[in-house]
């Protein structure tokens, strides 16, 4: 058995063909560069390129609109592979995906008929805009502004940590239209908001420069300031106001789904790495492999990848059937999330001194892997949704 093989999941032929295919195209065109490029924050526009005519950016959308119209399984796969070769390549494509979704699923038909086939090549790409700088976890404290004005809103505040922030050319964004709502939720809604790629400064509109990060570089995260900023009031999702909260929310449990798959990739390649470099170096006259200490980490290592394939599987795979998952998706991603660390920061000290050093792969990785215990709500989130839904399902 490989730490990549899916072959115990029963996967379609249209699923392993797929699975091959873009698992070649990181092998052949990303892990030769991904450090060098990593470490110099340089965003990847050939890969890009490469993901389009892959037909990346439109795996999920239906065909009728362009698309591959491929399971939210099939994504997380596709998601896992390529965070194996560079995680901020899953994440110029995981906000697309979102937003895609939440446009597919709550319309109107208008918007899907004049967004989602641009989506799907991979022209018109996408950011979704939640959070804020006093608001992340508490997505109910937002304070960015949406006031109609006739056949317009007006959408006043700053939007914070926006993957794709500058070269999107669309944005979901969350807005408060009644903020005397009560309970806040129910004052929000969804908007579509077209902007201009690459634009820093439009009317009523401005990006900030891209936010220097720990790590999962290559990819630019923005803050996204409005003053202003006009909406067509027919860019709302559902409708109607006061659904926003629940539409963003249905989002993030897919998401979680995503960041699942992103550690899961970053975990194999951790592995991948430890396990190579645990039979090349030697001390006291034998391969380290061969020291007990060195087995029971790789033991545990692997061990923490297939429970977190379980995990994320069984959530993608409830999904697919239409069923809620969001205790499923939480414990795939809280379980996942943290698991990434603890593998990762074991291949580093597998590595030794030259772990520590960014001649290799493992230092890149080990300053990405702490993005899972934030990214689409904290461990702490989890275990709250968790511990909710489990409440739920065992009332006595």
């Amino acid at each position: 058995m490989s730490i990549t093989d899916w072959s115990g999941f029963e996967l379609t032929d249209v699923q392993q063909q797929i699975v091959s295919t873009v698992r070649d195209f990181i092998e052949k065109d990303v892990m030769p560069v991904a450090d060098e490029m990593e470490h110099r924050d340089e965003y990847p526009d050939q890969i890009v390129e490469k993901m389009k005519e892959l037909g990346l950016f439109g795996l999920k959308i239906p065909e009728e609109y362009g698309g591959i119209g491929e399971s939210l399984t099939t994504y997380a796969l596709v998601v896992v592979e390529l965070a194996r070769g560079w995680m901020s390549l899953s994440g110029i494509l995981n906000t697309h995906f979102m937003a895609a979704w939440q446009i597919e699923t709550y319309g109107p038909d208008e918007l899907r008929q004049r967004y989602l086939p641009r989506m799907a090549t991979g022209e018109l790409r996408a950011a979704l805009s939640m959070s804020e700088p006093e608001a992340g976890s508490d997505v109910q404290a937002i304070r960015c502004r949406a006031v109609r004005d006739g056949d317009v809103y007006r959408v006043t505040g700053t939007k914070m940590w926006v993957t794709n922030g500058l070269r999107s050319g669309l944005v979901s964004l969350l807005c408060k239209t009644d903020p005397d709502a009560d309970p806040p939720s129910r004052g929000m809604a969804l908007l579509m908001a077209e902007k201009e790629p690459g634009a820093e400064k439009m009317p009523g509109l401005e990006v900030s420069p891209n936010i220097d990060k720990m790590g999962y570089k290559g990819v630019e995260t923005t803050e996204l300031i409005y003053d202003g900023y006009e909406v067509p009031v027919g860019n709302i999702l559902g409708g109607q106001e006061g659904q926003g909260f629940y539409q963003v929310m249905a989002g993030i449990e897919i998401g979680r789904v995503n960041v699942s798959a992103r550690a899961i990739g970053v975990m194999i390649r951790a592995f991948e790495e430890a396990i190579r470099y645990a039979q090349e170096r030697k001390t006291f006259g034998k391969p380290i492999a061969q020291h007990q200490a060195i087995q029971f980490k790789l033991a545990d290592m692997a061990t923490r990848i297939e429970a977190s394939k379980q995990l994320m599987m069984a959530a993608a795979r409830k999904k697919d059937r239409g069923e809620r998952t969001d205790l499923e998706a939480g414990m795939a991603k809280l379980y996942s999330s943290e698991a990434c660390v603890e593998v990762v920061t074991e291949a580093l000290r597998i590595h030794g001194g030259y772990g520590y050093s960014k001649e290799f792969t493992v230092e890149r990785l080990y300053r990405d892997a702490p993005f899972f215990l934030i990214g689409e709500g904290t461990s702490e989130i989890q275990k709250r949704v968790i511990g909710r839904q489990l409440l739920e399902r065992y009332k006595v």
